[in-house]
């Protein structure tokens, strides 16, 4: 027999396998607490991107008419586990705007038991509408209709779940000096191999401090020119101390804002200080792979129209220096770079979109780089090897139509002193992970978020 209830209201109901549904169309999870009325972890959440308990206890569905459905077999759950809580949320208006929330659980024969119509909700964006718990060796029903005015993310933390990190306010225009570190957590990558493939068979040890980068004493009368794109393969080793290009591959043109910013690669070699110069460019960002064979000082500025120093790219006294780093051609098409060298090196120009996919695969490099991120939020965990400063921050393109600039560099970013493991969270979208310092191997791999995380972006986003 169908016993309505009011909200505190409670009653027994058999330890069988129940089916209770939610009669609206709104965001559902159910969270497994103990006796403290905390969840013991990520698995205890269950929700639409982790829909089955571990124990197989509690899933979660949908019908085939959009009634949100939690499955949950009192019998099988663990002894640990005191509550079963049925959390609804939303993150359009506030739960009174809901229609027909309401809460009805049927039996194993699907008789209804119990039901409960939530009648009194107010501003809330989040609540605990009902929970089964246990009760003189059996389980009981209770409609609970417990609202949070601080939404999803206030419900988590009440009972035990850790709420995604709230991103740092916008920063200033510079980045802090490198001595003005910012702690971050110790990520909690697996243990890498012994080894990490490095620019040589073994990694140089760094010197203990970079020296300030000086100009040389004379640039020569000419300065190298790039060579015709057209006889540059997009994937051709360099030659000499040069890397061998990871491929070129495209996003697809609705993901990607810098359509027309797309060439052919330019090539550049030469040998000692110089000025390396690249015409007829298209306006905007673009990728500088450069390689030198040095025993001495590297260092890069970026010229302004008027010969002037300005952007320091590299500040390094590592042997065989050798990286990726982020340029911007000027209105005119022409990149002009100064570079102080001790030995051969070799350059190469790329558009932008030829940057290294993250993915969850782990991804080793060496140096500074530029990375592309085309995907769902989440964090990027990175693991560098190297003693020197490791300074990693991002770009957010996937509203920015303005080929010719980047956006403003966004918080948070990584700048830490010594070998780190450090993660960087990054939105959804198309976004530049930039690593603008780090003289040392590193590895990089998109984390896949935790149950909890998910839970709580999949509204709060």
């Amino acid at each position: 027999m169908l016993r309505g209830l009011i909200k505190g209201d409670n009653a027994f109901v058999p330890t069988a396998a129940l089916r209770v549904a939610v009669g609206t169309g709104i965001d559902v999870a159910a969270l497994l607490v103990t006796g403290q009325g905390r969840v013991r972890g990520d698995a205890d959440i269950v929700f639409p991107g982790a829909p089955v308990h571990a124990s197989g206890a509690v899933r979660l569905a949908e019908d085939a008419d959009g009634t949100v459905v939690l499955a949950a077999d009192l019998a099988a759950v663990e002894e640990a586990v005191d509550r079963v809580l049925l959390v609804a949320s939303t993150d359009e208006g506030a739960l009174r705007d809901a229609r027909g929330l309401s809460v009805r659980v049927s039996g194993p024969d699907g008789a209804a038991v119990v039901a409960y119509e939530v009648t009194d909700a107010g501003d809330e964006t989040a609540m605990v509408l009902a929970e089964l718990y246990r009760r003189a060796g059996g389980w009981k029903f209770r409609a609970v209709g417990q609202g949070y005015v601080d939404g999803l993310t206030g419900l988590a933390v009440d009972h035990g779940v850790e709420a995604p990190t709230e991103a740092l306010p916008e920063p200033e225009d510079a980045l802090p000096e490198p001595a003005d570190v910012l702690p971050g957590p110790e990520d909690t990558l697996p243990e890498p191999a012994d080894v990490l493939p490095g620019p040589e068979d073994t990694l140089p040890e760094p010197a203990d401090a970079l020296p300030a980068p000086q100009a040389p004493a004379a640039l020569p009368a000419a300065s190298k020119t790039a060579s015709p794109p057209a006889q540059v393969p997009a994937q051709a080793s360099a030659p000499g101390p040069g890397p061998v290009l990871p491929p070129a591959s495209l996003p697809e043109a609705a993901d990607w804002p810098y359509e027309d910013n797309l060439f052919e690669p330019h090539t550049l070699e030469g040998s000692g200080n110089d000025v390396l110069s690249v015409e007829g460019l298209p306006p905007g960002p673009v990728l500088v792979d450069l390689a030198v064979q040095t025993e001495g000082h590297t260092a890069v500025w970026t010229l302004t129209q008027a010969n002037k120093e300005d952007d320091l790219l590299v500040n390094s006294s590592m042997k065989d220096w050798r990286g990726r780093l982020l340029a911007v051609v000027p209105p005119g098409g022409r990149l002009r770079l100064k570079l102080t060298a001790g030995g051969p090196w070799h350059a190469r120009v790329l558009p932008l979109a030829a940057a290294r996919r993250l993915t969850e695969d782990t991804l080793e490099s060496w140096g500074p780089d530029v990375l592309l991120h085309t995907g769902e939020a989440t964090d990027v965990a990175f693991h560098y090897r190297g003693d020197s400063n490791f300074i990693v921050d991002s770009y957010d393109l996937t509203k920015h139509k303005d080929p010719i600039k980047l956006p403003r560099s966004r918080f948070p970013y990584i700048n830490e002193i010594g070998r780190r493991r450090e993660a960087l969270p990054i939105p959804g979208g198309t976004i530049l992970v930039h690593v603008k310092r780090g003289d040392g191997a590193w590895r990089a791999r998109l984390k896949q978020p935790s149950a909890a995380v998910a839970w709580l972006r999949r509204v709060r986003d």
